[in-house]
């Protein structure tokens, strides 16, 4: 019995830093599906901008907002586009009643390189997509400077 006996040290596993020990335990049962199954990411404003000589067309993705629940701003050479969302849900079953709602504010705010004619502004907004034409201000071109 002597031959068995083996020295016990009780720093061991301090001085053997492992962070990942008993972490097959902790995730054994752990799991994620349940608590993210009605998990939705909030939405976001998607851009596309292009630009010819005279103006600039902007198309933001904007799904499930109503026309009249969006703002656009136009200073100068900054543009702000604001969409107020709305989203309720109610499922019954039985006594059983749940209902969610998500109330929110979803902006995005981007600098062109040339100033912004705000009198001559196009928006249109179909299907989920803001669609801007933005004109150029005429006289306010960028300049390039030459290095000698």
């Amino acid at each position: 019995m002597a031959n068995n006996l083996t020295r016990f040290d009780p720093f061991a596993e301090i001085a053997r830093f492992d962070p990942f020990n008993g972490i097959d335990e902790w995730m054994r049962d752990f799991s994620l599906r349940p608590a993210l199954r009605d998990f939705r990411p909030e939405p976001r404003i998607k851009l596309d901008v292009s630009e010819s000589d005279t103006a600039y067309t902007v198309k933001a993705e904007i799904p499930g907002v109503k026309k009249e629940d969006i703002k656009v701003d136009v200073e100068g050479s900054q543009v702000s586009i604001c969409a107020e969302l709305k989203q309720e849900s109610e499922e019954k079953h039985g006594k059983l009643l749940r209902t969610e709602r998500y109330y929110g504010e979803q902006r995005r705010t981007f600098n062109l390189a040339h100033d912004i004619d705000d009198g001559k502004v196009v928006a249109r907004y179909a299907e989920g997509v803001l669609e801007l034409t933005l004109p150029k201000k005429a006289g306010k071109a960028s300049k390039h400077v030459t290095i000698n």
